[in-house]
């Protein structure tokens, strides 16, 4: 499994933040991006929310770049600008389920999902229970809440 030091966190978790900046604004949906990260340290895909779609999701797009079976999955960490979702509006499978399905068994999220769209977001409770690590960074949540600010002062 991938395990880097802090600042190689950090660096991904920015990476991240800078994909989230490309997303079309959309009054009823978070901008989020991710990046997936093999065991070696070598980016693998990304993804950032409605980069195909009005529908989908930064980890769906970017798990989507890869096989289903990719071995790489099973030393990788995605990192993400929020909390993977446990529930969707739509009829889609949540993001937290599809880490779980894909096998990463790490996680890094710069801040939790606020009760704005779901009550309670339980993606990073589900991982955990998965026995996924999940690393929350917390000095950039605020760089990863301002690529959301069309959402108003919600987030």
């Amino acid at each position: 499994m991938y395990a880097p030091d802090r600042d190689q966190d950090l660096r991904w978790i920015q990476r991240a933040i800078d994909l989230a900046a490309l997303c079309p604004p959309a009054a009823g949906a978070y901008s989020v991006g991710a990046v997936i990260v093999s065991e070696d340290g070598t980016e693998l895909a990304t993804g950032y929310s409605r980069a195909t779609g009005p529908h989908e999701h930064a980890e769906e797009v970017a798990l989507a770049q890869l096989p289903q079976d990719d071995p790489r999955l099973a030393g990788a960490t995605i990192y993400s600008t929020l909390e993977p979702c446990s529930q969707r509006r739509s009829p889609r499978t949540p993001c937290a389920q599809r880490v779980l399905a894909a096998g990463i068994p790490r996680v890094v999220i710069a801040w939790r999902e606020p009760s704005l769209f779901v009550d309670d977001c339980v993606g990073y409770e589900q991982l955990i229970q998965a026995g996924v690590t999940v690393v929350e960074l917390p000095e950039l949540a605020e760089a990863a809440r301002a690529v959301n600010s069309h959402l108003g002062r919600l987030v």
